[in-house]
């Protein structure tokens, strides 16, 4: 019988798992290709999987609610052929196991020590554990097999990606002449060891106070939220820009446009241009760190931070936004804010991002001190846009105008991008702001 297995796809930059939500057909079923079969949650975005091949939907191999790993097995597909299964009954022998993509630090081990018992992909991560930090089933067994607690299993330097804790990272640790030192008691560990395990905070509550669970989304933005700020080193910089010249080239626009594409004309547009810009003159802004490299990107895809109606936030990605014209980013901003907005966002739409902006001038707010988007290295909030009195430079001398002015805050990870770099390129985008063309053609 000719059998396929279909795994959990790969969904994203830096996606190693996802939850299974819901299981859209039953064993049994006849599925089409690229018909959507379950649903899926990542720790960006709820997303649809559709079948890899044509058939019948033989075995499902993991449950709702199991975390699978990118590249493990998920389900079994019968295909047309000598002995095809037919109303859910097998009618020729067991399907055999085709060999399948698996995680990298897995597939780098011997054999007897990457399979992994489908009934156990669920239980990737232990059920508690300080921080958000993944760790693979490999990894995970040896800290069992050799006694090694959860606790000090966070104190280990990982040298994969996003500080991920390898095969090879834990077998040294074991072989380490510091191992006893490491695995002394909470009170002998160190400051970042803290800093990964914040302690709980007791909460009183009142006879009249609600409680309210977070969302599934809201508990993944807090994980990587704090995640953010123990990988990077935060700083801000601040640039206030003159947008006078900005603001009256749009006011002369919008009216036509949206008369034309029935649609507004927002400011963001024209942030991300003067961003993509300055990012093509500072390219070490569009950098990740992996360990001790720096990967410079070659694509300039600019995250928009868009606000869904639940008062959660999500980042699609403009991808390559420096090719695009100023209409043509026009048109993807309102088409993926739209999309946000009805839950219809793929997985492919939250990947590969570079650099973030979040307008937090729509709530009304001036400033900000952004949080890096992992692995980014900055992000750029952009504040409201307000009139001001000014001293401007005339021909006959200084004078008090009115103005309409702005500030952008910069925020950047100072292991890589030092205070010249971030300041130079903020500076970069206030000034590209400042000196729109009036008399441009939209």
């Amino acid at each position: 019988m000719a059998t396929v297995e279909m795994v959990m796809p790969r969904m994203g930059e830096s996606i190693m798992e996802g939850t299974i939500l819901k299981w859209l057909k039953k064993e049994g079923d006849p599925i089409e290709q690229d018909e959507s079969v379950l649903e899926v949650a990542t720790d960006k975005v709820d997303t649809e999987v559709p079948a890899t091949h044509s058939g019948v939907l033989q075995k499902i191999l993991v449950n709702e609610g199991d975390v699978v790993q990118i590249g493990h097995p998920i389900a079994i597909i019968a295909q047309e052929g000598n002995g095809l299964v037919s109303n859910g009954k097998e009618t020729a022998e067991k399907p055999k196991k085709k060999a399948t993509a698996v995680p990298e630090e897995a597939a780098a081990a011997p054999e007897h020590e990457s399979e992994i018992p489908v009934a156990d992909v669920g239980r990737t991560q232990p059920d508690e554990q300080p921080s958000g930090r993944f760790y693979s089933p490999l990894v995970m067994n040896i800290a069992r097999e050799e006694g090694i607690s959860m606790q000090v299993l966070e104190t280990i330097a990982g040298s994969g990606k996003e500080g991920r804790v390898t095969k090879k990272d834990i077998l040294q640790f074991l072989n380490s002449e510091d191992r006893h030192k490491e695995a002394q008691p909470a009170a002998t560990t160190s400051a970042p060891t803290a800093e990964r395990s914040p302690p709980s905070v007791s909460v009183n509550v009142g006879a009249h106070d609600e409680i309210i669970e977070m969302s599934r989304m809201r508990k993944m933005i807090a994980e990587r939220m704090l995640d953010s700020q123990r990988i990077s080193a935060h700083v801000t910089s601040f640039v206030e820009a003159d947008v006078t010249t900005l603001v009256l080239w749009r006011n002369k626009v919008k009216d036509a446009y949206r008369k034309k594409e029935n649609e507004n004309f927002t400011f963001t547009p024209i942030f991300i241009e003067a961003v993509a810009q300055a990012i093509k003159d500072f390219p070490m802004i569009n950098v990740s760190v992996d360990g001790h490299h720096i990967i410079k990107r070659k694509h300039i895809n600019i995250g928009m931070a868009v606000a869904l109606p639940n008062s959660n936030l999500i980042v699609p990605v403009v991808r390559d936004a420096d090719q695009l014209s100023l209409l043509g980013l026009s048109k993807k901003v309102n088409e993926l804010a739209e999309r946000a907005r009805q839950h219809k966002l793929t997985a492919d739409d939250l990947a590969e991002g570079t650099y973030t902006v979040s307008n937090i001038g729509s709530f009304g707010n001036i400033l900000g001190t952004p949080m890096i988007m992992q692995p980014q290295v900055a992000i750029l909030a952009l504040g409201a846009i307000i009139k001001k009195p000014s001293v401007i430079e005339t021909s006959t001398g200084d004078a008090i105008a009115i103005r309409h002015k702005m500030y952008l805050s910069h925020s950047y990870d100072h292991r890589v991008v030092d205070g010249a770099l971030g300041g130079m390129f903020v500076k970069r985008v206030a000034d590209l702001l400042e000196n729109f063309d009036i008399d441009r053609k939209l």
